[in-house]
């Protein structure tokens, strides 16, 4: 087995974490909505021919589990960050939720994709395409709007995760090579 990421979804209730999820692990759309407090999950996925496991933390959206984030962002190695367009509430969640991990993870940057899920509502859009671009170009991070329902960017998302995943561990594999070829005369 090759690499194995620990990818935490974090958003907002309601916003369709577990439908995303679920749409990727199994291609299939869960309609009902049945409030999460954490599912993990297991997928073996392979990205420009190299494999890599996946282990799914669907995370509760519900604001009494908040002091759990902090504990799902510390073990997390990339992060999806989810909002729906029909709501500007869960898009105004968007950037704590993206400091949350700044700030536990000790860094000014960390492997995370933003994702405007609900893109099949189009009538009750409360979100622009362009606000989350522009969000996302803000914070450095990919940005995709997806439908779970429809199936549209789901798997995207996650091969865009797992890239700046592999980025990250090369950047940090070049870092520890240049540390191990210092000398002191």
């Amino acid at each position: 087995m090759g690499e194995r990421f620990r990818v935490v979804l974090i958003g907002g209730s309601g916003v369709g974490k577990s439908a995303i999820t679920i749409m990727f692990l199994q291609g299939t759309f869960i309609s009902e909505y049945d409030p999460t407090l954490e599912e993990t999950y297991r997928k073996t996925i392979t990205i420009n021919g190299k494999c890599c496991l996946l282990d799914i933390l669907d995370t509760a959206g519900q604001e009494r589990y908040h002091t759990l984030e902090s504990h799902y962002v510390r073990n997390g190695d990339g992060f999806i960050i989810v909002y729906s367009i029909t709501s500007k509430a869960t898009f105004s969640n968007v950037r704590k939720l993206y400091d949350l991990v700044l700030r536990v993870k000790d860094s000014d940057s960390f492997p995370t994709v933003i994702l405007g899920n609900k893109n099949d509502l189009e009538e009750e859009r409360d979100v622009t395409i362009e606000e989350g671009k522009e969000l996302s170009t803000e914070l450095g991070c990919p940005f995709f709007e997806t439908s779970a329902k429809e199936n549209h960017n789901i798997a995207e998302s996650f091969t865009a995760l797992v890239i700046n995943l592999r980025k990250k561990l090369e950047q940090e594999g070049l870092l520890k090579k240049k540390k191990k070829k210092c000398s002191i005369l």
